[in-house]
Order: structure tokens, then C-alpha cells, then sequence
């Protein structure tokens, strides 16, 4: 019963396999043998439209990096209080943008809310130096609380962005779950929407180690390539990046993987809902779930084999936490099961 991460997860076999078939034999060094040059293409064709395609090992990396191509000196970019970038990335958006700052965000579970960004960004007069100034925004889909923004959230934050001429960066470290959970396509929930930038996952959904930043403005591609480089995320042996995402992408495994994590969190939230010792704390639209407990009964829970964390209360959330109860974070994955989520629900039923 493994809820801690869909970090703890190993590599989807199909994954695997491509790795296994990619390592033999010789192929042109950093990111320009032809099985890149393939995946490359794949994500032009994913996105519906010419991209450009950086490989990197980390979320940690595709976040700082995003931000950093469109740092300027003073820079601030814009994201939820609670998202990755802010309370997780141990300052490396700063430190690869020279210093620039984030600025946190309100809104409710994750998201931030269009008006509270206005406000905020209304702050910063662009011609007072001392205050800084904004240089863009950054939105985290899924967010770290298991909610998705909607296509309509997408472009009013997106409106907001354009009004000020700011970038809009999308942290995908979820990507494919929040995008099957919209029913929609990769275009539809970026570029069309008015994102610039994506940070595109593969790790947390079944990859081994696969990052990639997705530029839709190509004119950066070239800043873009010597920032990876300064920034030691330039493979020589990329085509091992490149095996992961072609895998990853044949035949939709992407989808499949991502529709079955969430539908483990959908099943795992229902027997919490039904569940005499545990409450959800808010419903899931990804892979995330939340539930409030006692903490005799999550360690009874642990002790029993189950692995899950507690987790900060969001600032929003409005719900009741006693002082014997914690909010806790349980992560499902391609490789969870439901007789695993069944046991589980067994145990707190």
C-alpha cells in the first residue's frame, strides 16, 4: 500500500523495455542522434504545432530553467503561495535567474485566483527600480494539491499575463494527469490557452528520468540551449531521455498511465468518503488525495503497511482539523492497484 509518492514508483515495463532496446550501438552525442531528433518531432506533433524541446533530469531543473529564459535583472515572477517553484525548489528559480524573486499568490486549493494576481502585480510599478519588476508567471497544473486548473482559469490568468506582457509558464510536473482529467489535449490546455513555457514531466508518471522544457516561442531556443548547458542539465548520452519519452509516447501509454492513477485516487477518495475513521478533505481531480485523520489512526495505518505522509494545511482550507488530527497526502501512480486500494479501504472502513 505505497501512497507516499508516485516518486516511489519504478519505470512502466513498456518504458523499460525502451531503454533496454536503446543501449546498445552508438548514436551522435548530446541531444542530436536521430532517436531525439524523433522525439523531438513527437512533441511538435503532440502540441499541434513546431516546438522546441529541451531535455533535463529534474522538475527542479525544467522550473528554473523555464523561469530563468525570461529572467531580467529585478526580476519577479508570480506563483501560487504553495506551489512547487515556491515552497520546493530550495531557491534554485533564484539562483538560475541571478537572483530574481518569487512572489506568492493567494487563492483557494492550489490555485491562484485571477484577481488576487492582478492585485498583485499591480504592486510593482515596472519604472521603480527599487521595487523590481514583474517578468512573469507561473502556474502549476496539476497543483500540489491534487486540483486542476480549468481551460477558462487557464486563460483568464493567461488575459492577465498578456495585458502586462508577461510569459506564462506551465509547471507539468503532473502533466498528463491534470490533462486527461480536463478531457482535453496538450494544445488546447497550453499554447491556445496562452502558455509560453511548460515544464513537462514523465518521472512522476512512469518514466525513469524524463524531463523536458517545451518552448512554444522558438525565438528563445537558442538562449534556452546555453542556459541548459550552464546549468550542467546538457546530456552527452540523451538519446536515454529520448528511449524514455518514445516509450512513453507509443500508442498513448502516456494517457493510459495517467487515466489509471487518477481513477486509483478516485477509487482510493471514495473509500475514504465512506470510511469510519478518516474525511476527505477536499475532492481530487489528479493523482493526489487528501484526508484529515487522527494520528493514533495513521500510525495504526502505517504500522499495518501502509506509506503516506502528512502534509502542511493549505492556507485556504476552511475545514476542521482537530488538535489529535493531521492532513494527510496519499499519491497514486501507474503502478498502484486497486486490490491495494481495496486493502486500504479495508483498514479505515
Amino acid at each position: 500500500m505505497f501512497f507516499a509518492s508516485d516518486n516511489w514508483a519504478g519505470v512502466h515495463s513498456n518504458i523499460a523495455a525502451g531503454l533496454s532496446a536503446n543501449a546498445g550501438g552508438f548514436s551522435t552525442a548530446y541531444g542530436d542522434g536521430e532517436l531525439d531528433r524523433a522525439v523531438y518531432r513527437q512533441f511538435s506533433e503532440i502540441f499541434e504545432r513546431e516546438v522546441a524541446v529541451f531535455f533535463v533530469a529534474t522538475g527542479t531543473a525544467a522550473n528554473a530553467l523555464s523561469l530563468a529564459a525570461y529572467g531580467r535583472p529585478g526580476g519577479i515572477s508570480f506563483a501560487h503561495r504553495e506551489s512547487h517553484v515556491i515552497e520546493d525548489e530550495c531557491g534554485a528559480p533564484e539562483y538560475f535567474s541571478s537572483g530574481s524573486r518569487l512572489h506568492a499568490v493567494d487563492g483557494a486549493l492550489g490555485k491562484m485566483e485571477p484577481h488576487n494576481l492582478e492585485r498583485v502585480i499591480a504592486r510593482f510599478a515596472p519604472n521603480i527600480v527599487h521595487w523590481g519588476r514583474p517578468t512573469a508567471i507561473s502556474i502549476t497544473q496539476s497543483t500540489e494539491v491534487g486540483t486542476v486548473y480549468g481551460l477558462d482559469d487557464i486563460c483568464a490568468i493567461s488575459q492577465i499575463a498578456k495585458r502586462y506582457s508577461l510569459p506564462l509558464h506551465m509547471d507539468g510536473a503532473r502533466f498528463a494527469n491534470a490533462l486527461v482529467a480536463l478531457e482535453t489535449t496538450p494544445a488546447e490546455m497550453t499554447w491556445k490557452r496562452g502558455v509560453d513555457i511548460v515544464s513537462f514531466g514523465g518521472t512522476k508518471n512512469g518514466c525513469w528520468c524524463a524531463e523536458a522544457i517545451v518552448l512554444f516561442d522558438l525565438d528563445l531556443a537558442k538562449e534556452m540551449a546555453f542556459l541548459r548547458k550552464r546549468a550542467a542539465q546538457l546530456f552527452s548520452k540523451s538519446r536515454f531521455i529520448a528511449a524514455q519519452f518514445d516509450a512513453y509516447f507509443k500508442d498513448g501509454l502516456w494517457l493510459d498511465i495517467a487515466r489509471h492513477a487518477n481513477a486509483m485516487a478516485a477509487r482510493l477518495a471514495a473509500a475514504i468518503e465512506d470510511s469510519a475513521t478518516a474525511k476527505l478533505a477536499w475532492l481530487p481531480q489528479a493523482n493526489e488525495v487528501f484526508a484529515v485523520m487522527k494520528k493514533t489512526d495513521a500510525e495504526k495505518l502505517q504500522t499495518a503497511g501502509a506509506t503516506f505522509y502528512d502534509w502542511h494545511k493549505p492556507h485556504s482550507f476552511d475545514g476542521h482539523i482537530g488538535e489529535d488530527e493531521l492532513l494527510y497526502r496519499f499519491v497514486t501512480s501507474f503502478a498502484t492497484t486497486a486490490n491495494e486500494v481495496d486493502r486500504f479501504g479495508q483498514l479505515i472502513a
